[in-house]
């Protein structure tokens, strides 16, 4: 099982996209979910790299964390990945990054 193989099943089809609000009330259609519970760092790194580079323009990306240096390390990212960092959420069991290909 190849570094990306494991979690395939995790994530989220384009055709099951949802709409998620943020905080500040913009509505976004969320086209892929990515599942990093439980994986420590570079894993949720690479494989939000992976899902952005895959991403159309306008694709939005929520990508689930519960590694406090994955969630440090994902917004940053997003300006080498051509992307924007939308908005961090606190949810019960982990963090919820959004992120949107541009």
């Amino acid at each position: 099982m190849g570094l990306f193989g494991s979690k395939k099943a995790k994530e989220a089809a384009a055709d099951t996209a949802v709409e998620e609000r943020l905080s500040d009330g913009t509505v976004v259609r969320v086209t892929r979910r990515i599942d990093c519970i439980g994986d420590s760092c570079p894993r949720p790194q690479l494989m939000t790299k992976k899902a952005v580079g895959e991403a159309r323009p306008g694709d939005v990306i929520e990508v689930l964390v519960d590694n406090p240096s994955s969630v440090e390390a994902l917004p940053p990212m997003c300006d080498e990945l051509d992307a924007t960092h939308l908005e961090t959420a606190k949810a019960a069991h982990c963090w919820r990054v959004f992120i949107r290909k541009d």
